[in-house]
Order: C-alpha cells, then structure tokens, then sequence
C-alpha cells in the first residue's frame, strides 16, 4: 500500500529507529531525551546498546528493547513505543529495568563491587494506551520509588517516564517548551507537508529532513510501507471489532428489552386477570347476598349499604 503522506510516522517502530536510533542522529535522541526531563537530569551524550539482552540462562528468553542506550555516566535508558493497549504493560516495564539492575552485578567478587548501581530508566511513549489514573490531561507522568506516606523520593536511581500522547492536545498555538514541540511533532508529523515556523529550529530541521519519506533508500520504503499496512490492519481490526461490539451490545439491548416487555405484559396479564375474577367474585356474592336480604323484605337503602351494591341493581334482582 502507497505511503500517502511526506514525512514518515515517527510512532512507526521502523521509523522511530531511523530517527532516533543512530548515532549520526544521536542529538535527537538527546534533545528529546532532556525535555522530557525538564532539567532534572542533563543528558550530554549516549552510546546506543544492542536491543536484545539475554537471559541469565538458556532456557529464560531475552528482553528486546525497543531502545536501549547508555549515557556518559553509565546510566541507561529504555525507550519503548507502545502504540496500542496492552496487558500488564506496567509489569513489562518493572520486568525490563529489573533486567538491566541485576545485569550490572560482576560474575564474581560481588562484595568488593558494594551493590554501586548505576541509573536505570525506562522512557514510554504511549499513543493510544493509556495509565488509566484519574486526570483527563496529564500526559506525562515521572515515576520514582517514594515513601507512601509523605511522597519523599526514596531512590533516586529507578524511573519510568509514560507519555500519553491520547491526553496531550496542544495546537500549534499553544506550543510554549521543547516538550510541547517534541510531543506535538511526534503526534502531527506524519500529518505535515512542510517544515512550520514555529518548528524552525536547526534540531527540528533535521528532523524533518531525516523522515522525509523521498529520502528513504528503496529497502527502507518497503520496510516502512510493510509497517504501515499492518498498523492500518490492526487499526481496521479493532475498528471492526469495536463496532461489532457496540452493534451486538445494541442488538443485546433490544433483545432484553423485548423480552423485558413480553414478561411484564404477562405479569401484567396475570395480575389484571386475578383482580378481574376476584371483583366478579366479590360482585356475585353481594347479589346474592342482596336477593336473600330483599326477599326477607328489607329497605334497599339498608340493602344499599350492606352490599355496596346500587339501587338500580338491587331493584333488577
């Protein structure tokens, strides 16, 4: 299926590594690496690491990172892209930074190493999946280990930044940190034709001429294309399956509703015929009671009130 737009989707896997991924676009990585930490900790440079890191056996599988990458101070980063709901994400995420803690310890003389670990943190960039907290607007959430009570940062060395792209809806007006255009381009890129002012900056730029889609060599078009389709497969999938839902719940609904309605009317029926006969019961019984009252030639009007029956038909017995 033809790419139908000029710049590639960076949320794409294949194109998120081609952006970000290398190290002759290493600055990017960077730049975007240090707006998402908004000063608390200054990245200078990285050393991409292999994204495949291998169980402590044979038989345990390897963890396969998206990103894995190291920086000038032995710290790690973990930078995942998780572009549709999945299950126990947050316990995949412990599972992959649990990886690279236990990893640092040396084979042998563990007690002269003294448990000296370096940073391990874990960067997701979610497009539709979401946390599922309370706040409709919060999209980016840093994560530390913190005592319950007081949320006094108890290690400093351990953190999961999750940005919900679903909750971040800033126009191009209201672009006001490195973030805000980071985060922006990283939702809107694929939907650009051209470089906008208010992105003319030499990191942006380079950028844009990285995910043109003309500059990809012949194997990186087919790469991408392949990666496109089976987005818009899965995006159609879950479409499909979100509107058979929603027809079925309705269709559910009417069912229920129908045989709701059958049900009341015959208790509806039941109980009408019920007071029905007790009335024509209670009526029988008055007339005969009446017959027996006239006959032993009391007043109607007395008749009347003991029988609750009218003069009229008191008269026609």
């Amino acid at each position: 299926m033809p790419v139908t737009t000029k710049y590639i989707d960076p949320l794409i896997d294949f194109a998120f590594k081609k952006i970000f991924g290398g190290d002759p676009n290493k600055d990017l990585l960077i730049d975007l690496l240090n707006a998402l930490f908004k000063g608390r900790k200054i990245i200078i440079d990285l050393t991409y690491n292999k994204n495949e890191h291998p169980g402590d056996s044979e038989h345990e599988g390897a963890a396969v990172f998206d990103l894995l990458c190291t920086g000038q101070n032995g710290e790690q980063f973990i930078i995942e892209i998780q572009r549709a709901k999945q299950e126990n994400f947050k316990e995949r995420a412990l599972f992959y930074t649990s990886r690279l803690i236990s990893s640092q310890a040396p084979k042998g003389n563990r007690a002269s190493w003294g448990y000296r670990l370096t940073e391990v943190y874990l960067i997701a960039l979610m497009e539709d999946t979401t946390l599922n907290d309370e706040s409709e607007h919060e999209f980016l959430h840093d994560i530390c280990l913190c005592k319950r009570d007081t949320g006094k940062v108890f290690y400093e060395k351990l953190g999961y930044l999750y940005i919900e792209l679903r909750k971040f809806v800033k126009s191009s007006t209201e672009l006001q940190t490195d973030l805000d255009r980071w985060l922006f381009l990283l939702k809107n890129l694929s939907s650009m034709d051209k470089i906008p002012v208010y992105l003319r900056k030499p990191i942006f730029e380079k950028l844009f001429s990285i995910a043109e889609y003309s500059n990809l060599s012949k194997e990186e078009k087919m790469s991408y294309d392949s990666r496109m389709k089976y987005k818009w497969d899965n995006e159609n999938v879950r479409e499909y399956a979100r509107k058979e839902g929603l027809e079925k719940g309705l269709e559910e609904g009417r069912e229920k509703g129908r045989l709701e309605g059958k049900l009341e009317g015959k208790l509806e029926g039941k109980l009408e015929g019920k007071l029905e006969g007790k009335l024509e019961g209670r009526k029988e019984a008055a007339i005969k009671i009446a017959g027996e009252m006239k006959s032993a030639n009391l007043p109607l009007d007395q008749i009347a009130r003991f029988t609750k029956l009218s003069l009229e038909e008191i008269e026609g017995i």
